[in-house]
């Protein structure tokens, strides 16, 4: 079968919440779920891990989550500032939508391409969503796979460095910024929570950087996302509900999820493996790649032979 055969893309559909996908084949593999952090597209997922997946023979499905890239946008437009000091005060939040709403997102494409079992892998707020679908679809879950998150939600003792909340701040104020602005404030935050001493600023990031913005200008669903997960209560007693096994990666010097969040994740959650990744941050960075893919398929493996 070519590989043009292998690939589809297309729409799955939520109660009128349309959720745009790439399903990347083979359509023989085993199929993996993967589940993107907050406000990133589909288009970010590295495409060596698309392609290392498909070589062992999984078939890596990606999706926008709703309220970015080409699924449905919402146009509610939160009070950021107020609505960050209202939840440190306690006082009741109002979101669009929840984490379960994209939990259950996440299982309609599944039910869209008839897929009754796949693993589940979900990096930072993905991560979030990813634990709500192993908990609450339990019989839907092969495996999980959580990447730099949390089961949690902020706190002052448990937030992002002030750095990284500064330019997070900054980008849900400006939805609507300019193409070099987007630019530039990308720089700042990958060179954050990227790989240290990276070189942001190159010709390549600049290229990628413009073309996923020219995919999808309206950068309004970050704030309406960050707003989602200051309204979902914290996971920390639905995780171990969680059935499947699980392996928890973690970057050693995460500044936007810190790694104790990875250990609290791995003493609740009762099938779980822990791997902390020395030198990485937030992302999943050429630097670490190898390491990440060798620990993910090694994991994938051994789930597979045990659902058998």
């Amino acid at each position: 079968m070519g590989l043009e055969k292998q690939y589809s893309e297309g729409y799955a559909d939520n109660n009128g919440v349309q959720i745009f996908y790439h399903d990347h084949g083979p359509a023989d593999g085993e199929p993996i779920l993967l589940v993107h952090g907050l406000g990133a597209q589909l288009v970010h997922w590295p495409e060596h891990l698309i392609d290392f997946l498909k070589k062992h023979n999984y078939r890596p499905i990606t999706y926008d989550n709703r309220d970015v890239g080409l699924s449905t946008r919402f146009v509610g437009k939160p009070a950021f500032v107020l609505d960050y000091v209202k939840y440190f005060l306690r006082l009741p939040l109002k979101s669009e939508y929840t984490i379960d709403n994209m939990a259950e997102d996440g299982i309609k494409l599944l039910d869209s391409l008839g897929i009754e079992k796949a693993h589940i892998l979900g990096t930072s707020m993905g991560g979030m969503i990813a634990q709500i679908i192993s908990s609450q679809y339990s019989e839907r879950v092969k495996s999980l796979t959580l990447i730099a998150s949390t089961a949690s939600t902020p706190s002052p003792l448990n937030a992002p460095t002030r750095e990284v909340r500064e330019l997070m701040m900054q980008r849900s104020k400006n939805p609507n910024a300019s193409v070099e602005e987007v630019y530039e404030r990308e720089v700042k935050i990958v060179t954050l929570i990227g790989m240290e001493g990276r070189i942001v600023d190159t010709p390549e990031f600049r290229e990628d950087t413009f073309k996923n913005f020219k995919r999808a200008a309206d950068g309004s669903g970050y704030a309406r996302q960050m707003l989602a997960i200051l309204a979902s209560k914290n996971r920390l007693q639905k995780v171990k509900e969680i059935k499947a096994s699980t392996l928890i990666i973690h970057g050693e010097h995460d500044p936007m999820i810190d790694v104790k969040n990875a250990y609290t994740m791995h003493k609740l959650i009762p099938q779980s493996s822990l791997e902390i990744i020395p030198g990485m941050r937030h992302l999943i960075e050429p630097e670490v790649l190898e390491m990440f893919e060798e620990k993910l398929l090694h994991h994938l493996k051994l789930c597979s032979q045990l659902d058998e």
